[in-house]
């Protein structure tokens, strides 16, 4: 009986110390990552999860995010309308009649209105789960410490962005993208302590976003990263990912559909081949992967030993 219980309780110890050794690990995760995200020598690919995993939960639900989380993703991306009250809430289009039970524009309807109708699945039903359009306070409880949040649309409301992510302990994990010029950004930045993270976005067969890409490259501080968008590997496009990796940013790509990558989508690897596709992209020099399939890819990166 004594044997019995000594083996119990060391049992118990050992699970007791690898939960609170999961945990701090975990704490300190999103650090991790941003380190990463600062390092442009690093040869790691990071992956960004588009909505979440979409495929298995809502798009922009609270299961979804925890679901790449525990995949072990790096980024994930959320999308943010303003309801009528002015509640920042997780949702990609201007009106809820996609991805709810509900219809009507986020605009017009009041948070609490709006928790009337339960989240839809991709196959366009009623998730099971009756899940509720969550806020972005609440996806960021559930991600504080634990990845790097990309919020798309956060340029068009930063200042709310950042007010609640400085409330919530969270600003050095999130990171925004947009077409903004330099001076701008420089001046929006200037007026806070602190900022969000913040990456241009560059389409290298596009006179004017060229010019805004001339305009960054040509500063003496690089930028964190750029994302490159592309319909066709161009020699533009070739040479702007090649400067912009000299001048010491991280290339994000996104393989979300073609129109974005040249063809090197998510669903061309899951038809062909991983390697077919990201092979590709990593020989590109993408150090940033955005995707639809964050397993698949998390599976081929890991196998070549550019992820953990």
């Amino acid at each position: 009986m004594k044997l019995f219980r000594l083996l119990f309780v060391a049992i118990g110890a050992t699970m007791m110390f690898s939960a609170c050794s999961d945990t701090a690990a975990d704490d300190k995760r999103a650090a991790k990552i941003v380190e990463e995200i600062r390092n442009p020598k690093s040869k790691n690919v990071l992956v960004v999860c588009h909505r979440g995993d979409w495929r298995n939960f809502p798009e922009n639900s609270i299961p979804a995010i925890e679901s790449v989380i525990e995949m072990g993703a790096d980024v994930v991306e959320l999308d943010i309308q303003l309801t009528k009250d002015s509640v920042l809430v997780l949702m990609h289009d201007g009106t809820i009649d996609r991805c709810t039970t509900g219809k009507g524009r986020v605009a017009d309807l009041t948070y609490e209105e709006l928790q009337k109708f339960y989240m839809k699945t991709a196959h366009g039903t009623r998730c099971s789960l009756d899940l509720k359009v969550p806020t972005l306070r609440e996806a960021l409880e559930v991600c504080k410490d634990r990845i790097v949040i990309n919020i798309d649309k956060g340029y068009n409301h930063y200042g709310l962005v950042l007010a609640l992510a400085e409330e919530m302990g969270v600003t050095e994990q999130i990171l925004i993208k947009g077409s903004s010029s330099l001076a701008s950004i420089r001046e929006k930045m200037a007026a806070n302590e602190q900022n969000l993270l913040y990456m241009p976005i560059i389409t290298p067969t596009n006179a004017k976003s060229m010019a805004l890409f001339e305009e960054y490259i040509a500063d003496d501080e690089p930028q964190l990263a750029y994302e490159i968008c592309w319909g066709e590997y161009t020699p533009e496009v070739e040479s702007a990912m090649q400067r912009l990796i000299a001048d010491g940013s991280k290339l994000w790509v996104n393989s979300l559909w073609n129109s974005l990558c040249g063809g090197l989508s998510d669903d061309v690897a899951w038809v062909t081949s991983a390697d077919e596709v990201y092979g590709k992209l990593v020989d590109m020099g993408a150090t940033m992967i955005q995707t639809d399939r964050p397993e698949y890819l998390l599976e081929y990166l890991r196998e070549r030993g550019l992820h953990d």
